[in-house]
């Protein structure tokens, strides 16, 4: 299966609790029909971090989880975070996903454009808006 988008952590949680509208979660299963899932490990964190309401969510969080592709920290990653902090402005949570997104030429999906608009090169699109 061709690795093409890493999810941002909104996106796993719309996902996750099938919040996603119409539109946009039409345009999630047509990626999904072609594209494993990626997440950086920033979002792997942030998720398990998430307060859960039951056993069997955090049953359905540990298996998201276990079923999509975590990217961890490599050296080009942590240089390119270092970069987007120094020249954007950006958050390191945002700064981490947007250099593992530029890493492995993915388009970043996420539903918070504005967090990632001036990267230079980051590809990204908004599910809600396709």
């Amino acid at each position: 299966m061709e690795l093409k988008y890493l999810w941002d952590t909104n996106t796993a949680i719309y996902f996750l609790q099938q919040q996603f509208p119409p539109k946009a979660e039409k345009f999630i299963d047509q990626t999904l029909e072609y594209s494993r899932p990626a997440i950086s490990v920033i979002t792997e964190i942030e998720l398990l971090c998430w307060k859960t309401s039951s056993q069997k969510d955090l049953e359905v969080l540990h298996n998201f989880i276990n079923d999509t592709l975590v990217l961890e920290l490599t050296k080009d990653i942590k240089l390119g975070t270092a970069e987007i902090r120094k020249n954007f402005k950006v958050k390191l949570p945002d700064a981490i996903i947007a250099a593992t997104s530029l890493a492995f030429n993915l388009t970043l999906i996420t539903r918070n454009i504005s967090d990632f608009k001036n990267i230079d090169g980051l590809k990204v699109v908004n599910p809600y808006e396709q």
